[in-house]
């Protein structure tokens, strides 16, 4: 009888196979220890995978991911993978990667009840309040852009703010958190100019990339 999902399983023995033959001790080295630089926290929609949108390898960046892409203050998974990274991997940058087109986010944006899920939205919907001038100046096309934006701004700052970027940075600690959004129709990144290396640059950072984003 064959397996559930076999050709999952042959997927996986296809790819194994060419990255053995393209470099047979990928595997071996990959096992010995994981020391990646980046800790990529990005939305868990199927279409924007992490390792492939930055062609690096396994093993060079570390993930979490979550739906729309939220670093809540009280949400422990979250916390645990970026104490990790930080602490224990000693990755020097932070990517919060948004998307455009972001179905969370759109949920949010026009009050659209969807399930359990409705609860951890509720954080979206905190920032459509928060920056309701901003968006209700826009054509409604282009608003939900502009959240999906400015979800990923706020996340940045919520990561600046955790203790542990907090600590990292008062230890001396060279780490980064950026703020990136993705087009899912030409598969580019967009930089929102949000990198923040420090407590007393994250405010100003902050309302620089609020700013640019109103010009």
């Amino acid at each position: 009888m064959a397996l559930p999902l076999q050709h999952l399983f042959e997927n996986n023995r296809q790819w194994a196979e060419k990255i053995t033959r393209n470099e047979p001790d990928f595997f071996e080295n990959l096992a010995r220890q994981q020391a990646p630089e980046y800790l990529w926290i990005g939305c868990s929609d199927s279409r924007v995978p992490a390792n492939e949108l930055i062609n690096l390898l396994p093993g060079e960046v570390f993930v979490h991911r979550n739906v729309a892409n939220l670093i809540v203050h009280s949400d422990l998974n979250c916390l645990s993978a970026l104490q990790f990274g930080v602490d224990v991997l000693g990755v020097k940058h932070v990517i919060v990667t948004g998307h455009y087109g972001c179905g969370g986010v759109a949920a949010a944006l026009d009050n659209k009840r969807v399930g359990l899920v409705d609860n951890w939205l509720r954080h979206i919907h905190d920032i459509k309040q928060k920056h309701d001038a901003k968006l209700f100046a826009l054509d409604p096309a282009e608003r939900l852009d502009r959240l999906c934006e400015l979800n990923v701004i706020e996340q940045v700052l919520n990561a600046c703010q955790t203790t542990v970027v907090q600590d990292a940075w008062l230890r001396g600690q060279e780490l980064t958190v950026h703020g990136w959004v993705y087009r899912l129709t030409n598969g580019r990144l967009h930089d929102l100019s949000v990198s923040i290396s420090s407590t007393e640059e994250a405010l100003d950072r902050y309302r620089d990339a609020l700013d640019a984003l109103s010009r």
